[in-house]
């Protein structure tokens, strides 16, 4: 009869429980250790992070950056992840963190409230965070950050203008006043914008831009339409504004409500931008596939990255002549402006 070979044993991997029993404290006292918890004494903590190397424990990134101090990881608390702005300076971010040797952890929190705010914080030190980028589009969650204690580098992509040391972005109101301006110069006269979200930053932005702009040229204004940044909104606005039709052009806060506008126009029987001129802003993919392809502001994301991980892991210097906080964006002119009828 053959002999069988054994195989050997394999070697389980340590864990929290070991690092527990080791260091002489509970595993809850491990896990604290792990989440940075405040209440931990100096040498508690230096004693299970010793055992933690002893043992080479590393369930995570966080265990390696306890006790590596390098986790090469940067986090992202964005509070509108969903929406195309956003979503595309995650990507950019991600992008231009890759090729910097970083990893990028985000934590999307469903509300502005402090409690969301404080735990997607507390989610991303359990994860040794070398940096972190915040993106929210509302002045109060930046209130409630001012709250906390950050103990990480950290840029914000909203400028609020309270805190132009961590801000980066684009300049949305050079962005909305390039688009009236297109309008303006191109003839019309009697203008309608239709801004986002009252408590967003970058809609306070552009309706600002907007207003500006028909103020330095001298062009009388009616009240922004406040909407909600959907193609749906922009429909049903379009089709009542379409009710009185006393205007010419229409400067939409983002590229979906233009889309609803441009199907209202449509729906009337009426042409673009023959009857009614329309700008966007954003340059969505399929801005270029409206018909006529969309006149909209492009913001480059990109851009908006590369500078924001470079900021962090200090490739910029703030100081510098040459920096500055944001960034300009670009009027894209397609088909959908012409001269007004009228």
């Amino acid at each position: 009869m053959p002999e069988q070979t054994q195989e050997p044993a394999r070697t389980r991997a340590p864990s929290i429980r070991d690092v527990a029993r080791l260091a002489g404290v509970s595993h809850q006292t491990v896990s604290r250790v792990l989440n940075h918890h405040p209440s931990i004494r100096p040498e508690t903590k230096q004693r299970v992070l010793d055992v933690m190397a002893e043992l080479q424990y590393k369930p995570n990134r966080a265990a390696r950056a306890l006790v590596t101090s390098r986790s090469r990881t940067i986090g992202i608390l964005s509070a509108s992840g969903t929406h195309y702005g956003p979503a595309s300076s995650i990507a950019a971010i991600e992008s231009a963190a890759r090729e910097a040797g970083y990893w990028v952890s985000t934590a999307n929190i469903e509300s502005s409230d402090a409690g969301s705010i404080a735990d997607g914080l507390a989610h991303l030190a359990a994860q040794g965070i070398e940096g972190l980028v915040v993106i929210a589009p509302q002045v109060r969650v930046f209130d409630t950050l001012a709250q906390l204690s950050i103990d990480v580098p950290y840029v914000s992509l909203q400028s609020t203008g309270r805190d132009p040391q961590h801000a980066l972005s684009v300049d949305q109101i050079a962005g909305a006043r390039l688009a009236t301006r297109h309008l303006i110069q191109r003839g019309h006269r009697m203008i309608y914008h239709l801004a986002g979200p009252q408590d967003w930053i970058e809609a306070e932005a552009r309706m600002r831009g907007f207003l500006d702009e028909m103020g330095a040229q001298d062009v009388p204004t009616t009240a922004p339409i406040l909407g909600d940044w959907t193609a749906d909104f922009g429909y049903y606005a379009g089709r009542e504004l379409l009710t009185v039709r006393d205007f010419t052009a229409i400067f939409c806060s983002n590229d979906q409500m233009a889309l609803g506008v441009m199907h209202a126009v449509r729906d009337a029987g009426l042409d673009i931008p023959r009857d009614v001129s329309i700008v966007g802003f954003d340059d969505i993919p399929e801005a270029a596939h409206f018909w006529p392809p969309l006149t909209t502001v492009r913001q480059d994301f990109a851009e908006l990255g590369r500078r924001c991980v470079a900021l962090l892991l200090g490739d910029l210097d703030p100081s510098a002549p040459e920096y500055r906080g944001t960034i300009e964006p670009e009027l894209i002119v397609r088909g959908s402006v012409g001269a007004p009828a009228f």
